[in-house]
C-alpha cells in the first residue's frame, strides 16, 4: 500500500451501485472514503429494481452484449471490458451470493433478491473501513470547491483530496435519483444532455371498453416492429403491458429509445404487434377464410389468436368496420398498428437518457471543468435496456472512475 494515498480522503456522492462499487475499489487501495447518501437507507433504487427479481447482468457473448449501449458502446467499451459480465458474476459469488443463467440468458441470484445481496456487500465495505453516511445530501460546491453536505443538524463543508460524484439519473426520484443536481453542475460549466425517459412506457388513446375492461392486462406472445429515423425495420418478440394510459413492460421498453427519438421530431409514432408471431400470414389468412358457420366472429377469432379475450379485443379495437374483410382481418392479426403520442413522464421510466456528456469528461471521468471531481453510473449521458445492462454499466464506471481517482491521487500527491 502507498503510504501517501492512505492519507487521503476521498468523498463519494451517493450510495447506489455505482458509488459503492467506487468506495470498494478504492478502500482495497487503502484510500479512506466517506460515502454521503441522502436518502436513509443505501441502494433504495437497486432495491427496488430487484423486487421483481434481481437481473445482475446477462450471460451473451461480449460483443452482442456491449452492442447494447447503441451509439455510447465505443465510449463505455473500455470500462465494461475491464469488467465484464463473467467478472462480474465472480464477484457477486465472493459476496457469498449464488447466481443462475435464466431461460433468457439474463443473469440473477438464487435467491432471486437485492437485499441479501445489498447486506452483504454494505458489510464488506463497512468491515473495510468504508464509512456511511446516510442522510447526507449534496448541495452543491462552497467556497474554494468544498462539497456543501446537508444533514438533519444543518449544513457542513467538507474539503477532500478528491470527489466521486454517483448521484444516479433522474428516473423513480421517490428512490432519490432526482437528476435536480443537473442545474449545479451545468453553472461550473459541465455540459449536460437533457433528460429523457427511457426503458418507460408509451401513451396511447384506447377505447374506453380497452380502459375499464383490460387495465394492467399482460399481453403475451407477440412480437413489436417498429421503423426507426435511420430506416431500419426492427422485430422483437416478448411480453407487453395494456394500461388504462397505453402500454409498458419489456417488450417497449426495447424499443423505447427508438420510438422516442421519432415523437423528437414528429407528433406521433406507429409500431405494430403480431398477436399470433409463431403463424405466418398465409396460415393466418387460411384460418380466417374457412367457413365459421354458426360461430360468432369471436368465437371463429379463437382458431387463430387463441382463447386470450385481450387479443380478441384489441383486434376489434382496429378492426373499425373491417371485421367482414378476411384479408383486412388477417392483416390487423400479423400487424396491429398502435400509434403512440408520448413517451410517459421520466419519474415512471426505469432508467433514464441524458446527463453528464461525454465531451465533458476525460477518458477517465473526471469533470473537465472540475479537476478531482469525477463522475460515475446513470448520471453519465448513456442508456441501456433491461436485461442487466444497467447494472453491469454502473458497475462498471464505479469500477473504473475509483481506479483513476487512484491513479489521479498518485499523479496530485
Amino acid at each position: 500500500m502507498d503510504s501517501l494515498i492512505s492519507e487521503k480522503q476521498v468523498a463519494i456522492i451517493g450510495g447506489g451501485p455505482a458509488g459503492l462499487m467506487a468506495a470498494e475499489v478504492l478502500a482495497n487501495a487503502g484510500v479512506n472514503v466517506d460515502v454521503y447518501e441522502a436518502m436513509p437507507t443505501l441502494g433504495r433504487k437497486f432495491l427496488r429494481a430487484g423486487l421483481g427479481g434481481l437481473n445482475i447482468t446477462h450471460s451473451e457473448n461480449f460483443k452482442a452484449f456491449s452492442s447494447r449501449y447503441g451509439d455510447k458502446n465505443e465510449l463505455l467499451q473500455p470500462m465494461l471490458s475491464r469488467f465484464k459480465p463473467n467478472a462480474l458474476r465472480e464477484w457477486v459469488h465472493q459476496l457469498g451470493i449464488e447466481t443462475f443463467v435464466g431461460t433468457s440468458g439474463r443473469v440473477f441470484p438464487k435467491e432471486m433478491k437485492a437485499a441479501p445481496l445489498l447486506r452483504a456487500w454494505v458489510h464488506r465495505l463497512r468491515s473495510s473501513g468504508v464509512r456511511i453516511h446516510p442522510g447526507h445530501r449534496w448541495m452543491g460546491f462552497g467556497d474554494n470547491g468544498a462539497l456543501r453536505i446537508e444533514n438533519s443538524d444543518g449544513e457542513i463543508l467538507i474539503k477532500p483530496d478528491a470527489v466521486i460524484l454517483a448521484l444516479g439519473g433522474a428516473s423513480w426520484p421517490q428512490l432519490g435519483s432526482t437528476g435536480t443536481w443537473a442545474e449545479c453542475l451545468r453553472e461550473r460549466g459541465v455540459e449536460m444532455a437533457p433528460w429523457e425517459p427511457a426503458n418507460c412506457g408509451f401513451e396511447v388513446d384506447w377505447s374506453d371498453h380497452l380502459k375499464e375492461n383490460f387495465d394492467g392486462a399482460p399481453l403475451k406472445a407477440v412480437a413489436v416492429t417498429f421503423k426507426g429515423l435511420d430506416g431500419v425495420v426492427r422485430t422483437k418478440r416478448g411480453e407487453l403491458l395494456i394500461k388504462k394510459w397505453g402500454i409498458e413492460g419489456g417488450l417497449i421498453y426495447s424499443f423505447s429509445r427508438r420510438i422516442r427519438e421519432y415523437l423528437n421530431q414528429y407528433d406521433t409514432a406507429t409500431f405494430y404487434i403480431d398477436l399470433v408471431p409463431d403463424r405466418d400470414s398465409e396460415k393466418v389468412l387460411k384460418a380466417l377464410a374457412r367457413p365459421r358457420g354458426s360461430h360468432s366472429l369471436s368465437r371463429h377469432l379463437q382458431d387463430v389468436i387463441g382463447s386470450d379475450s385481450l387479443k380478441r379485443a384489441l383486434l376489434f379495437e382496429f378492426a373499425d368496420g373491417k371485421q367482414e374483410s378476411t384479408s383486412a382481418l388477417a392483416k390487423l392479426v400479423k400487424a396491429l398498428p398502435v400509434v403512440t403520442t408520448a413517451p410517459r413522464p421520466i419519474e415512471e421510466a426505469i432508467s433514464s437518457a441524458g446527463g453528464v456528456s461525454f465531451s465533458s469528461l476525460e477518458p477517465s471521468l473526471m469533470l473537465k471543468a472540475l479537476p478531482g471531481v469525477f463522475v460515475a453510473g446513470e448520471m453519465i449521458d448513456w442508456e441501456a435496456p433491461t436485461g442487466g445492462y444497467l447494472l453491469t454499466a454502473c458497475l462498471a464506471t464505479g469500477r473504473w472512475t475509483a481506479k483513476s481517482v487512484v491513479n489521479w491521487l498518485s499523479e496530485n500527491r
